[in-house]
């Protein structure tokens, strides 16, 4: 993970509580040093876990207040008879040891579904947590929260505006159980910019949706996806409205490279894989398409061969229960055209897939017409590392 360019007013804190069975950091605090404007958006899968349902009702009831973020690895705290009472013990105690209103606390979780977690673990960690906060530990979260990733994930933007430089930096873990429904796994993003709370909202779920929601390792909605980003003021800076695009855009890139560190990082995966689709009836459309090309097993497994099949690419699209016409489909990989009205392209079959054992691959999926929908969706390859990872994840 690259450095990061931190903002002002945050502290950052981990520690092991022996919730991993593996002796290394499993709990993480985020805390600002005055509550911030927060904006969140969670997992859309029926099946929720407690920090989910509370962290909701907490930014509901605080009315987009938030002073600190509590997380732990190694447990989702999801499907057990004490997730409602573990989620709201923890916060409530850490609440009163920040001189927080309980509300102000947005717990988060990830790990193995359906097996109960100790409370005691968390609460006995609480008070070393609290005295090891510091402004440079973001890292170090980003370390605690892995599960299966392979790589910690952060990313961070200096944005200049007429008053002075606000800086947003953001963390994330996620590396299977990846389906975007919102906004898939764990992210959390500071910025030290002045924001109210209702225009950072609409931004995150702008920026989500070209994020987040356009990704995908293997199809899987998490119970535990959390997204949460804090704008606490401290530098100062409120940008101007006209200057509010410029933020938003800073914040949509942020997002964005979080978002394609996860799938380049995809259990298993060898190549992050680029779909753009072109042409479509609306950009809504455009993503449909995009979305079922890239959840195909049958094209994620051909790119993991290096195989050109572009009649999969073609095959998935027309899956996802959207109007064209597949005549006027060109598909281009690797910026060599393979398919042509619908038909096969003459291409050289050798250097097509010397150009395929790349570990960045594009496909480009062109409808020919009047229409502009546009949508570029991140997934990776799909091989046999993927099922053994997650044939042995709780053995």
């Amino acid at each position: 993970m690259r450095p990061l360019d931190l903002p002002l007013g945050f502290k950052y804190s981990t520690a092991y509580a022996g919730i991993r069975k593996e002796a290394k950091d499993d709990l993480a605090l985020i805390v600002s040093g005055v509550p911030a404007a927060a904006a969140a958006v969670f997992t859309t899968n029926k099946v929720q876990a407690a920090p989910v349902k509370l962290a909701r009702a907490n930014v509901r009831a605080s009315k987009g207040v938030c002073g600190a973020v509590l997380v732990n690895a190694g447990n989702a705290n999801c499907a057990t008879k004490s997730g409602d009472k573990v989620a709201l013990s923890t916060t409530k105690t850490l609440a009163k040891l920040l001189k927080l209103q309980p509300t102000q606390v947005l717990p988060a979780s990830t790990g193995v579904i359906g097996v109960e977690l100790d409370e005691k673990l968390i609460l006995n960690k609480l008070e070393d947590l609290v005295a090891g906060l510091n402004d440079t530990a973001l890292p170090d979260v980003a370390r605690a929260i892995l599960t299966t990733d392979l790589q910690p994930k952060g990313a961070s933007r200096e944005v200049t505006l007429r008053r002075g430089t606000v800086r947003i930096a953001g963390i994330t873990k996620g590396s299977g159980m990846i389906h975007p429904r919102m906004a898939t796994t764990l992210g959390f993003v500071m910025t030290d910019a002045l924001v109210p709370q209702t225009l950072l909202r609409r931004m995150l779920v702008r920026a989500a949706e070209v994020s987040y929601n356009r990704i995908s390792v293997d199809g899987d909605t998490s119970t535990n996806d959390t997204l949460i980003v804090l704008a606490n003021g401290a530098s100062g800076v409120r940008p101007d409205p006209k200057e509010m695009s410029i933020f938003e855009e800073s914040l949509t890139e942020t997002l964005q490279s979080l978002a394609r560190q996860i799938v380049r990082d995809g259990e298993g995966a060898r190549k992050l894989i680029s779909v753009e689709v072109h042409g479509a009836l609306s950009d809504a459309a455009a993503a449909a398409i995009a979305r079922a090309i890239a959840n195909s097993p049958l094209v994620k497994t051909a790119i993991a061969g290096s195989d050109p099949n572009w009649g999969r690419i073609l095959s998935s699209a027309g899956n996802a229960g959207v109007n064209f016409d597949p005549e006027t489909v060109e598909i281009t990989l690797q910026d060599v055209k393979v398919c042509r009205n619908g038909l096969a392209a003459p291409f050289d079959e050798n250097d097509m897939k010397q150009r395929l054992d790349d570990t960045d691959i594009s496909i480009v999926f062109r409808i020919a017409g009047k229409n502009k929908g546009s949508a570029t969706f991140w997934t990776c390859d799909l091989t046999e590392d993927y099922v053994h990872i997650n044939a042995n994840y709780r053995t």
